[in-house]
């Protein structure tokens, strides 16, 4: 155990994990030791907080941490601050929602600090999920894949339904959305609006498109959607498109690489006059 600890210096040294601050109790503020593992930790403390401080480190080794990263180091913190019957019992929380002690462990591992939400944030959550039109099976499926889900709050994913709805998507295909990138849920009002109304409304890609390809929810608007988009107009504009001034798939101009996208659309064009206009269009500042 004097290893590990040895270990976690070396790692907090060379992360330079400054901001880390861990207390060891978890009443302590302005106190508290902003390396945990150094020297002065070992020989000052009392014994009984060096005691309960392994104690911590074996409860997060023994969770499968490795403690060689960030994560070791975030799940040490928490679990300091947590008895062991704290732990269990939001363990058995879990269990009662039907996830399995690997599945709550693979999560934990993700999402460190969902062992502190409460009991009543935890099912509730998990009941506000089902609104997207999720069973039961499917929440489980989301939150193993997105398990962030269970902290936001339920006035947010709440808006988030209306907002979907309020945009035209239909229930079974908020929860199709949800299922294929649980993130979305998370995502704010306005992001929503403005990138969903851009795509389908500027561009007059179908809102069947957005369903089938989430990610696009995602993606940066200045930084990614518009400006492959502008290349796109310029193309149409110019009847240069495959199929003349036909939109292109939604699929093949934003969920690609930047790389993959100007090789299809840009590069390919035989006139280097037209290759350098349309990579100024790419470059843009929106």
């Amino acid at each position: 155990m004097y290893s590990l600890i040895l270990h976690g210096r070396r790692l907090v040294e060379l992360q330079k994990c400054r901001s880390l601050r861990f207390s060891v109790n978890p009443l302590q503020n302005a106190s508290s030791f902003s390396n945990p593992f150094s020297s002065a930790y070992a020989t000052d403390v009392s014994s009984a907080r060096k005691e309960k401080f392994e104690e911590s480190l074996k409860k997060v080794v023994e969770m499968g941490f490795d403690p060689t990263t960030s994560k070791f180091l975030e799940a040490l913190r928490i679990v300091q601050g947590l008895k062991i019957e704290t732990i269990e019992e939001k363990v058995d929380v879990y269990k009662g929602l039907g996830f399995d002690v690997g599945d709550i462990w693979a999560i934990f591992k993700k999402f460190p600090i969902f062992l502190t939400l409460s009991e009543k944030k935890i099912t509730q959550n998990f009941e506000t999920m089902k609104k997207c039109g999720l069973l039961e099976d499917e929440v489980r499926s989301v939150v193993k894949k997105f398990p962030q889900c269970i902290g936001v709050s339920e006035k947010n994913i709440l808006n988030s339904i209306e907002t979907f709805l309020g945009l035209g998507f239909s229930r079974d295909e908020i929860a199709m959305m949800v299922k294929r990138v649980p993130a979305c849920i998370g995502y704010s009002v306005e992001t929503v609006k403005k990138k969903t109304e851009f795509v389908v409304k500027q561009m007059n890609w179908p809102l069947k498109a957005v369903v089938s390809y989430p990610h696009v929810l995602g993606y940066s608007l200045e930084k990614r959607i518009v400006p492959r988009c502008n290349v796109i107009k310029a193309l149409m504009s110019k009847r240069l498109l495959g199929n003349g001034s036909e939109l292109p798939p939604l699929w093949s101009v934003l969920v690609c690489t930047d790389s993959s996208f100007l090789n299809r659309y840009v590069r390919k064009q035989c006139h280097e006059e037209l290759v350098d206009e349309l990579m100024d269009i790419f470059n843009a500042e929106t």
